[in-house]
């Protein structure tokens, strides 16, 4: 049971509770009159992530894009959108202590309606007038006429403080319950507080705060060229910055990067993920290089990156994924590059693809296939990457609903399931070869408890100085000097682990 689902004062985005008969969000598509299409926009992003699960950052961009939203306007709607679901938690708590009703036991619209203008109200330059009018507006487009009253009082009680004094009101009080507090000052799920606190160590005294604000960030987006393509300066575009130690990363200061993901000249791509690729192929490496494996590699973007490395040490790159639809997105990446990417998904098997002489140097294979069933012979790669499924809570910029959807309690599925990839991809090592094994979650129970369960119950193998392949980046072994651990915070990154580890050979 997760926190928010506890809590009768702070519902979920999902939440399900409501009684039989009330009225459900209105479909995305739909543009009653009176709501202005920004607002209408975020509120349709809201009520789909609530209602179908749906993901922010997959949806905004196309109803932007269908209802021709552009400019300021889409500039609006995205920073109402993300900064709503990001700010949920304390919306929700200053919501509670304005209403005269349980927020579990209103009607879905008028919540997002009230969560919308709290937003507003409190984490933005929109006028108090503004934010409480067009908010009415929008609910009597949303719900109906009958709770434009209720929205009007609710947010003009929100109204009469600023963030900080609605705090003082809402949050406990940090020194008897800091993460109590924390949970409510920068809007996070109690048990994500404690294990950020885990994480960290003994630097979260000094750190947890600015991990949990760096969470709530709008990130740059980051781009990778292709190994074997141009150089990267020479794909940047004007204003453009070089990544601080990806070779082959930048980010744009704004604009949209679908030209050059169309010229298959960079693909967006987070620092700290190219650094996860990077760090397989730096670490050393006795005996042959000639096949690499990428066992989870769907979308695609760090099997790019690989098959340009493995190009450039003369191997060649097996890339699968469980699901068809990521396999036939990792093909379609890999082909944007001019790789030769080959086979429909899951048309060869590894056997095959291994013993192949004549393939171009930086070419791949593409296959459907579950990992831990998988199709290849054991200790048929040099060189392993298991990007394995995870909670996603080390990108929480990029999708800030995900932090209202995972629980504590699934976390042990999870490292069952991570743990048996990991011994999978073990096995499908040569001894002496390289696994690394990679999450986008800093949270203790994926990461460190999983690498050090596998490895102690594999004999020989030996975990390696994962940090020793990435020399330049600083701060990256705290708490472990084994493991790499990006932060936000720190790096500007995602939150992404990395641990190498070398097959024993006995």
């Amino acid at each position: 049971m997760t926190e928010r689902r506890q809590t009768r004062r702070r519902p979920a985005p999902g939440h399900r509770g409501q009684a039989a008969g009330r009225r459900t969000a209105a479909p995305a598509r739909s543009r009653p009159r009176g709501a202005d299409l920004p607002r209408r926009a975020a509120y349709d992003v809201l009520a789909a992530v609530a209602d179908r699960a749906a993901y922010a950052n997959l949806l905004l961009p196309r109803l932007l894009a269908e209802r021709s939203i552009t400019g300021r306007d889409a500039a609006l709607a995205t920073e109402l959108a993300y900064g709503t679901l990001r700010g949920l938690g304390t919306y929700d708590a200053v919501l509670a202590a304005c209403s005269d009703r349980p927020l579990d036991r209103l009607d879905p619209p008028v919540l997002h309606v009230l969560r919308l203008g709290a937003h507003q109200l409190l984490a933005t330059r929109v006028s108090s007038h503004a934010a409480v009018a067009t908010s009415v507006d929008l609910a009597k487009a949303a719900a109906g006429p009958r709770a434009s009253g209720y929205v009007n009082a609710v947010l003009r009680r929100v109204s009469t403080r600023d963030l900080d004094q609605w705090l003082a009101v809402v949050a406990p009080a940090q020194e008897s319950d800091p993460d109590g507090y924390l949970a409510v000052r920068y809007s996070y799920p109690r048990w994500v507080v404690g294990a950020y606190r885990d994480a960290l160590g003994t630097a979260a005294e000094r750190e947890l705060a600015a991990a949990l604000a760096a969470g709530n960030e709008r990130p740059r987006v980051t781009m990778a060229a292709f190994p074997g393509g141009s150089h990267r300066d020479e794909v940047m575009p004007d204003g453009a910055e070089p990544c601080r130690w990806s070779p082959f990363g930048f980010t744009l200061p704004a604009g949209d990067p679908a030209d050059l993901v169309a010229a298959g000249q960079a693909w967006v791509q987070d620092e700290a993920s190219q650094l996860a690729a990077l760090a397989l192929a730096r670490a050393p490496l006795a005996g042959g290089d000639r096949a690499w494996l990428d066992m989870c590699a769907g979308p695609g973007g760090k099997a790019r990156l690989l098959q340009g490395l493995a190009g450039r040490a003369g191997a060649r790159l097996v890339a699968a994924d469980v699901h068809p639809h990521r396999a036939a997105l990792v093909k379609a990446a890999l082909a944007r590059s001019g790789s030769g990417a080959s086979g429909a998904p899951g048309a060869r098997s590894a056997r095959s693809a291994r013993s192949a002489p004549a393939d171009p140097i930086g070419s791949a294979a593409v296959l459907v296939a579950d990992g831990r069933r998988p199709p290849w012979r054991d200790g048929g790669f040099d060189r392993v990457l298991v990007d394995v499924p995870c909670s996603g809570l080390g990108a929480l910029r990029r999708r800030p609903e995900a932090r209202w959807r995972k629980s504590e309690t699934g976390l042990p599925a999870l490292a069952e399931l991570q743990g048996a990839l990991l011994r999978s991809a073990l096995a499908a090592c040569r001894p002496g070869g390289v696994v690394a094994y990679v999450t986008c979650s800093p949270v203790t129970a994926e990461t460190r408890d999983v690498v050090d369960a596998v490895a102690g119950a594999a004999a020989g193998t030996e975990i390696l100085d994962a940090p020793a392949a990435l020399p330049d980046v600083p701060d990256v072994r705290s708490p472990s000097p084994r493991f790499a651990q990006l932060w936000p915070h720190r790096h500007g990154t995602d939150a992404i682990f990395i641990a190498l580890l070398r097959r024993g050979t006995g």
